[in-house]
């Protein structure tokens, strides 16, 4: 095993850049579809619903979540030397979430299992959002991507050896993960009925609240769709989550529209990340969306 945290000069190596693959797979306007299905792989991990379920406010606060979460990943792909930095706060954030779990044993979000896992589902989202509703990787790009994302897991202080080293072994620790270790728990369950029936954006004006809860419904039914699409038949039945071939269909007929689009969207849209990053640097510099919120199990600690 390396050490938790990187040198300097080490993680200069893992910072990626526009050459990268990363730079080029990982902020596609359509990630948004995508969003449910990383979330609730993170969550059925017993340490992570847990700390969510302690230290988040996600059913009040869904927006504010997503929207820390896109500033870190994009940080963390497109930001440069502030990568660095920005991973190093991560981790220091991670350092105060810890509690008991509803079986009684102790949690702690530096738990190496929990905090790779979380690192993982980022990894399998960006392969995944490629392969239903954008355009299959090849094997090779896959493969590299993979190992670009180990160099940034690194920077989080995932050491060598919490995850596989090929994307090979990377698929099985995935499968391992899912059938013996991933579970149903109330953080899960929170988070599915928040999909389905989201509270207003932040700003959402009170007195258009009758438009948003014309939008929500199908918002909502796409968003609980394309998650639930994405999550292996066998999380499907242990989460609960109603499936059948009008569904399949759904989704099926989505994505096929999805990957059409594909070559007549701009570029600026399939990479979003720079531009999301120019934009959000105000917000990301004042105290709501400081550093030590992303991620967020905790934008607070012990809660807002």
């Amino acid at each position: 095993m390396s050490s938790v945290r990187p040198s300097h000069e080490e993680a200069r190596r893992y910072v990626v850049g526009p050459d990268s693959l990363s730079w080029a797979q990982a902020s596609d306007v359509r990630r948004l579809l995508l969003a449910p299905y990383a979330l609730l792989l993170q969550v059925a991990h017993p340490t992570v619903g847990a700390g969510v379920a302690e230290h988040s406010n996600f059913t009040n606060e869904p927006w504010q979540r997503l929207t820390r979460t896109l500033d870190y990943v994009d940080l963390l792909v497109y930001g440069g030397d502030d990568a660095i930095q920005t991973a190093s706060r991560v981790r220091e954030m991670h350092k105060r979430i810890k509690g008991v779990r509803p079986d009684g044993g102790k949690y702690h979000a530096l738990e190496p299992e929990a905090y790779a896992w979380v690192h993982a589902t980022l990894m399998l989202a960006i392969v995944e959002l490629h392969s239903r509703y954008i355009r299959r990787l090849t094997p090779d790009d896959i493969e590299s991507s993979y190992q670009e994302w180990l160099g940034l897991g690194r920077l989080l202080g995932i050491r060598d050896g919490d995850l596989p080293t090929d994307w090979a072994g990377f698929q099985s620790y995935c499968d391992t993960m899912i059938r013996d270790r991933l579970v149903d728990n109330e953080t899960v369950q929170t988070v599915l009925r928040t999909i389905r029936t989201p509270a207003p954006p932040p700003g959402w004006p009170q007195r258009l609240g009758w438009l948003w809860r014309l939008v929500r419904l199908p918002a909502g039914y796409v968003l609980t769709l394309t998650g639930a699409d994405a999550l292996p038949p066998e999380l499907r039945q242990r989460f609960g989550v109603p499936w059948s071939a009008s569904k399949q269909r759904q989704a099926d007929a989505l994505a096929a529209i999805s990957r059409a689009i594909t070559p007549i969207l701009p570029r600026r849209a399939r990479v979003s990340g720079p531009t999301y990053l120019r934009l959000r640097r105000k917000a990301i510099a004042c105290d709501e969306f400081a550093p030590d919120s992303y991620l967020d199990h905790s934008s607070r600690p012990g809660g807002r």
